[in-house]
């Protein structure tokens, strides 16, 4: 008798488990969390656990085999002038590139959307290209060409115009210069297709209203295109500024190095690198790291706040 119900028992939990499985898998309350679930692993292992261990290291001195906690010394000592020196240098490189790829793209963007302008894939393409080239080509050749000497192209260049040649890499300004230059180069038509996407969004019936309405091509720019591609002038500066504060491989390629002249090209990332990589100093090197961090952390929070992102809507 027992032999008999013995198949009919474990083929009632089989169906049982079956069904609780498939109540699971397809469960609206669990879905959410599912989707979720790559992301939050990613987050915990790329991000998150990275900054946590650079956080408890920036309070420990480490040398190969030992660690020692040792409180806040590290960010005692990056309070020296050369410290100083690259968050200036950092910041000076990125409010100078915002104030260059955030408004001329979008007038780029503008133009190219244009219907009387001609060759648009040409123009998009010869300005997207640069963006494919590697910043260790780029930064070669903006060093050869912003050379000291008279035969450098940027030299023989100015030199033709009667005026004297230039130390581009030996001088501040200049060498600022230059490193903006090479930042325009390379991201312009980046920022630039950012603002064309959002130009596409635009409806024209809007831009006809507004023409109905006598406006001119100011008015509809100033009124309608800078409203509406607000989104994307938002994200558009916030990657600008990280860019920009996280800048490092632009510097070390002009400069043939992470040792220029009176340290003019040297910046927070390139600090982090020379005491870190180059002096051995992970605590140092993570102190640095944290204090980048709050920066962008500081400055994209201000901006986003003085955007209105953070206000409710009426």
């Amino acid at each position: 008798m027992s032999n008999t119900n013995t198949p009919k028992v474990t083929q009632v939990k089989q169906t049982s488990g079956s069904t609780s499985m498939s109540s699971l898998l397809y469960s609206q309350k669990l879905a959410p969390y599912v989707f979720v679930l790559p992301f939050i692993i990613s987050f915990s292992v790329f991000f998150a656990y990275p900054v946590i261990s650079a956080f408890i290291m920036s309070f420990q001195e480490i040398v190969p085999g030992s660690t020692k906690f040792i409180g806040i010394e590290n960010y005692k000592e990056l309070w020296n002038p050369t410290f100083l020196k690259a968050i200036k240098n950092s910041a000076i490189y990125t409010a100078l590139s915002l104030l260059l790829l955030i408004p001329i793209p979008l007038v780029l963007a503008v133009f190219l959307n244009s219907k009387v302008m001609m060759f648009k894939n040409f123009f998009r393409s010869t300005l997207f290209i640069p963006a494919l080239t590697s910043v260790v080509v780029a930064g070669t050749i903006f060093r050869l060409a912003f050379g000291e000497l008279e035969g450098s192209l940027m030299n023989t260049l100015i030199t033709s115009f009667g005026l004297d040649k230039q130390r581009w890499l030996g001088e501040r300004w200049l060498g600022m210069m230059t490193l903006l230059i090479l930042a325009c180069w390379r991201w312009m038509g980046i920022n630039m297709l950012y603002f064309m996407a959002g130009l596409q969004n635009i409806s024209k019936e809007v831009y006809e209203s507004a023409e109905i309405d006598g406006a001119n091509i100011w008015n509809k720019f100033a009124n309608i295109t800078v409203p509406l591609l607000k989104p994307i002038t938002v994200y558009v500066f916030t990657i600008s500024i990280y860019g920009g504060f996280a800048m490092f491989t632009e510097s070390y390629m002009l400069w043939n190095g992470n040792r220029s002249p009176k340290d003019i090209g040297l910046t927070i990332v390139g600090y982090l690198y020379r005491s870190g990589w180059e002096q051995n100093n992970l605590g140092i090197g993570a102190a640095v790291g944290i204090v980048l961090l709050a920066i962008t952390m500081i400055i994209t929070f201000v901006q986003l706040n003085l955007f209105g992102l953070f206000k409710k809507e009426e």
